[in-house]
């Protein structure tokens, strides 16, 4: 009997420990739960990873993607292309390893407090609700990868701020919205891919929601860390967990590659280039 009890005991605590457990969760969800890990790693394994994509184009990559068992999961919606191209020095190409930002619609008034100075309005936005934490992720051979809103005319991307972050160490920039003042950031030389073009600017219009937490680009999953490489035929997503599998297929294809084409290059006696050498 005594046992009897024991179990019972045993088998009310177990109920309600989960009961208990459930209402914690469901607690924890209601404020925003992620379900989705951001890993980590170290500047020296990104470096590691960079070396092995150097001069490996899209094609390439979206290739070692197919051989490794993922095909089309990383290639991102072409209408998301290269704002410039420059077809001599190849500048425009970056390989880069992924810092998301995520921008919402916002729902706070889109017009300064009845008396307010429409430049003080404007600068508090920016530093309150749609400013770039993610800056001070930024490292030699980052992407940036910002998920913004297309269906509206936004330029979160500006001549001014595309600049800095390339001072900070940014390779290149992939949103899937708008950015303005392309022509500048042509002339600048900044590697930028972009859904269209934009002009308005991000107070009133947006705010940002995450840092660093998986992004949808183009269709395709991003994740921190993840490998993007953008060249004229539009941009590819790596996970991290196969980049250098890839990286080795890709190489392997791209070698190849190189060899036919020279072999064509000197039959039809035209010099040689660096996509050949």
């Amino acid at each position: 009997m005594k046992n009897l009890i024991v179990f019972f005991l045993f088998l009310f605590a177990t109920i309600f420990s989960a009961a208990d457990a459930q209402e914690r969760d469901k607690a924890l969800l209601a404020k925003g739960m992620n379900f989705i890990e951001t890993r980590t790693y170290s500047s020296e394994d990104d470096a590691k990873i960079l070396e092995l994509y150097k001069n490996l184009r899209v094609a390439d990559v979206s290739d070692g993607l197919d051989m490794v068992g993922l095909p089309g999961t990383g290639l991102v919606d072409p209408a998301i292309h290269s704002d410039w191209v420059d077809l001599k020095g190849f500048t425009h190409i970056f390989r880069g390893i992924a810092v998301t930002v995520r921008y919402v619609p916002t729902q706070r008034p889109a017009l300064p407090a009845p008396g307010e100075e429409f430049q003080k309005w404007e600068g508090n936005f920016y530093n309150t609700f749609s400013h770039e934490a993610f800056t001070q992720l930024i490292k030699p051979g980052t992407a940036i990868v910002i998920d913004d809103i297309e269906d509206k005319d936004i330029g979160s991307i500006g001549s001014n701020n595309i600049l800095y972050w390339y001072k900070l160490g940014a390779v290149g920039v992939v949103t899937d919205a708008g950015a303005r003042d392309t022509d500048e950031v042509g002339l600048e030389g900044v590697p930028l891919y972009l859904r269209k073009k934009g002009r308005g600017i991000r107070p009133g219009r947006n705010e940002i929601e995450s840092v660093n937490r998986p992004v949808s680009i183009g269709g395709v999953l991003v994740c921190p860390g993840d490998v993007v490489v953008g060249d004229g035929d539009g941009v590819v997503v790596v996970p991290r967990a196969v980049a250098e599998q890839v990286a080795k297929y890709a190489s392997e294809i791209l070698t190849k590659d190189k060899a036919g084409r020279k072999g064509l290059y000197e039959n039809l006696g035209r010099p040689l280039d660096k996509t050949v050498k």
